[in-house]
């Protein structure tokens, strides 16, 4: 844990309450100003968003070179399948990975890489999932990696077979195993590291996933974790990416991307039918790509610090509370209190959710959590003020 005065040691650069001025990296995603307040029409509360891009936050803000995409998208049309596949083989040329394709959502790109791994090019299967009578029907995965998001692979139809050991990786391989599959997120609650676990499917000649989906920034984990040895490999894009909310990436071996693409829209009577990515979304997310390895992450960093430094320099005023900073992709700060300050975290998050503007923050582990991903430079000087309100008990 940082101390009050190793946290206000070089703090003399940090700029005043109110005083909080656009950057070039900060400028860089603030949107365009709107004829309308959308929002107050419909009685939608607004907030500020200090925790993280969650998918139910709406994600991130696109980079203002997304947004030219895609309207220029709107204006002008193309044939879906031709689009598909040039922006296909430019964002593969950029990562350096043999295929990709721009798919509905990290999720999306899940279901549509294990329908991949299903079917083949084989129209008949194509069209019966999530029927996998006659097919190859089981996917392994580590007990540890089971979680929510792993509907996206039951949603063809198909049986997880749970393991833990490597043992019993190689006892549990079968005529039936369509595919391995790991969970990035989820690596420190099993028992087989990433290339270990893509190793056996290539041992035994089945396809392996591995969901990265929340793995950028930084842009290099995109090449990064196409070298693992995984046949397919997925991202969100409307995350770290800062691509458009609703779209996401799949990468890998050719073969199985062109199987994906035939099981997903414009193709009717396939299960991923319903999965469509527009033309304004797949040059959006072709332009996050290369924005992404464009932009200075170091640079934000240290700017986002100085944001965080401003909200240091108010709580830690407040008897008896303690600061953290972790990096979280990009800084973070925890904040902790003794009984002087008379409200629990759960307290604390809720006044900030519920006061006048709301501000979404998060508990880890019980603790408070402050993170600058997500905010704008005008909102910072708000964010500082309402947490030190509240931990005041000002709320």
């Amino acid at each position: 844990m940082t101390s009050r005065r190793a946290f206000l040691k070089g703090l003399c650069g940090v700029a005043p309450l109110g005083s909080a001025a656009p950057t070039a990296v900060a400028s860089a995603v603030k949107p365009a100003a709107a004829s309308r307040d959308y929002f107050g029409e419909l009685g939608v509360e607004s907030f500020i968003n200090a925790l993280a891009p969650y998918s139910t936050l709406g994600g991130n803000q696109m980079w203002p070179e997304v947004i030219d995409a895609m309207d220029y998208g709107m204006g002008h049309r193309a044939r879906m399948k031709d689009l598909h596949d040039a922006v296909g083989r430019r964002i593969a040329s950029l990562i350096g990975c043999e295929a990709a394709m721009v798919s509905a959502g990290a999720t999306s790109a899940i279901t549509l890489g294990t329908a991949a791994c299903l079917t083949g090019m084989d129209e008949e299967r194509i069209q019966r999932l999530p029927d996998v009578t006659g097919m190859k029907s089981e996917v392994i995965i580590q007990r540890g990696h089971r979680y929510s998001y792993n509907h996206a692979v039951r949603n063809c139809g198909v049986r997880l077979v749970e393991v833990e050991t490597v043992d019993d990786v190689e006892r549990a391989i079968n005529e039936k195993t369509a595919m391995l599959y790991f969970v990035w997120i989820r690596g420190s609650f099993g028992k087989i590291d990433a290339e270990t676990f893509a190793g056996l499917g290539k041992r035994h000649g089945v396809a392996s996933f591995i969901d990265t989906s929340t793995r950028v920034p930084p842009a290099e984990n995109l090449k990064k974790l196409s070298n693992l040895g995984f046949d397919l490999k997925c991202f969100s894009g409307g995350k770290g990416l800062k691509g458009p909310y609703s779209a996401g990436l799949l990468l890998g071996k050719k073969e199985l991307i062109a199987a994906a693409r035939r099981n997903g829209a414009p193709h009717d009577d396939t299960i991923g039918r319903g999965m469509k990515v527009s033309k304004e979304e797949l040059l959006g997310m072709m332009v996050a790509v290369e924005k992404t390895f464009r932009h200075d992450l170091e640079a934000e960093k240290r700017e986002k610090g100085t944001w965080l430094d401003a909200i240091d320099v108010e709580v830690q005023s407040i008897a008896g509370v303690e600061t953290e900073r972790v990096l979280d992709r990009l800084p973070a700060m925890l904040i902790r209190w003794d009984s002087r300050v008379n409200l629990t975290p759960e307290q604390a998050r809720t006044q900030l959710r519920e006061g006048d503007p709301s501000i979404e923050t998060r508990l880890v582990d019980g603790v408070l959590s402050v993170n600058t991903w997500c905010l704008d430079p005008e909102q910072v000087p708000t964010v500082r003020r309402r947490v030190g309100e509240v931990l005041r008990g000002r709320a």
